[in-house]
């Protein structure tokens, strides 16, 4: 009875440490076709080499982005609304954190779809495998 009861315990704790989990399965698969609009900006070169909330090293050659909310790993098309260019970067740091701007990109990835002289662009963006 005793041993009944103490295998009931295990298995209910097992149950609760699972459901707490923060392992995110499939790298945002569950947020594909997500869709945003909003302004876009680049992160400075003061950010070069430091440690994203990831845990990646920022490069500026790398095509990466911050997103608020976005789980890490993520695949993410963002398109510039002026000229209809697009790049496909990958999610590994939290941010924007000023108003208005829904995603900041590593300068290649910005310089790949406008012109890093502006600072900020228009930009849609939706979650891709």
């Amino acid at each position: 009875m005793v041993a009944i009861s103490r295998n009931i315990q295990l298995l209910l704790f097992a149950f609760i440490l699972a459901g707490c989990s923060t392992i995110q399965s499939g790298a945002g698969g569950d947020r594909i076709g997500f869709t945003e609009s909003g302004q876009a900006s680049y992160y400075s070169d003061r950010h070069q080499n430091n440690k994203t909330a990831s845990g990646d090293i920022y490069q500026h050659n790398q095509k990466t982005a911050a997103h608020k909310t976005l789980p890490f790993g993520s695949n993410v098309k963002v398109t510039n609304t002026n000229n209809g260019k697009s790049v496909i970067v990958k999610i590994n740091d939290r941010g924007p954190f000023v108003k208005g701007r829904i995603i900041d990109l590593s300068k290649s990835a910005f310089s790949s779809i406008g012109n890093i002289s502006t600072g900020v662009i228009n930009v849609n963006i939706e979650v891709v495998r």
